[in-house]
């Protein structure tokens, strides 16, 4: 047993301060060869006993420098790492955007814009509008609009279909220019957002809803009886203006708009009947009762939001 732990001693004293020249091992432990074993070399394309494979790395002698070995791994592992490329920073930037970009509430909308009617094929609309709006939350506002047809040469152009109609199959179909209209409305704003812009920009815009009711000054245009008829303007009652329109905003009091509007009015047409006992009697020149026509308005232009500045009021 004392044996026992003096070698155990011995053995454990060698791994701490290095290698110890060699010792002459008995008993248990004791390696013996015989003369053919030690004489005999390794077979061809194996290695001597101790010796590394062709190709290995050798391995370190047990009870060897431990530190140096360390250190050596570490140099060969940052080798390959001091040859790479240096790594490009990464550019990032971090953009603050107000949850609302123009405040609404409390500022007067001013909106001039040129609108095109969508759905008369045989007389073109063409009108100046303007429209005015209060906004009394930041999504609700009322106001009033007022289109302007009759502005020149270029309002109420008679299309060729029109014509080409008469012609082909000999059927007269009556038709009406417009003079002015105007409508008080009301509007909600539902949506509101931003996008980016080419990676660049942010962009705000917001979508809106509204209608109103209004009326129209329209007349007849006799392509029944031309020669003896002739028609005055006339007031038409607007029962309802339901439209969509979408804003893209340029700076926080500016802004360009696209609007869809249907302006549904009960229209007086020219009779397609003509008296034959007194052509000239203004009371046989208008069709019985009215007709509901569907005016289909298509406007783009510019907002502009009175005053120009504001101020934010963060909850407290």
């Amino acid at each position: 047993m004392i044996r026992q732990r003096t070698w155990l001693f011995l053995l454990g004293f060698g791994c701490a301060v290095g290698p110890l020249p060699a010792l002459a091992q008995t008993g248990e432990g004791e390696m013996t060869f015989s003369t053919d074993e030690a004489q005999q070399p390794p077979a061809e394309g194996q290695p001597a006993e101790g010796e590394p494979a062709e190709g290995q790395p050798a391995e370190p002698a047990p009870g060897g420098d431990v530190l140096g070995e360390l250190a050596a791994q570490q140099q060969q592992t940052a080798a390959p790492e001091e040859r790479r490329a240096p790594r490009r920073a990464l550019r990032e930037e971090v953009v603050a955007v107000q949850q609302i970009y123009a405040l609404r509430k409390g500022r007067v909308e001013i909106a001039p814009s040129f609108g095109i009617s969508m759905n008369d094929p045989f007389v073109s609309h063409p009108a100046l509008a303007l429209a005015l709006n209060y906004y009394v939350t930041e999504v609700l506002a009322i106001g009033a609009n007022i289109l302007w047809f009759d502005y020149g040469p270029a309002g109420n152009l008679t299309t060729d279909t029109n014509f080409q109609v008469g012609r082909s199959f000999r059927l007269v179909i009556p038709i009406t220019e417009y003079q002015i209209a105007a409508s008080l409305n009301f509007s909600y704003v539902p949506l509101y957002g931003k996008f980016a812009l080419f990676r660049e920009f942010i962009v705000h815009w917001d979508a809106y809803v509204l209608g109103g009711v209004g009326a129209f000054r329209t007349r007849p245009v006799p392509v029944v009886d031309p020669d003896n008829r002739s028609f005055d303007w006339g007031l038409r009652i607007s029962v309802v203006n339901p439209g969509i329109g979408f804003r893209v905003y340029s700076s926080r009091f500016a802004s360009i708009f696209i609007e869809l509007r249907d302006y549904i009015f009960l229209e007086k047409f020219e009779s397609l009947e003509i008296n034959g006992d007194d052509p000239r009697d203004p009371d046989t020149w208008l069709a019985d009762g009215s007709t509901l026509v569907n005016n289909v308005m298509f406007n783009a232009g510019l907002t502009i939001f009175f005053p120009f500045t504001f101020d934010y009021r963060l909850p407290k």
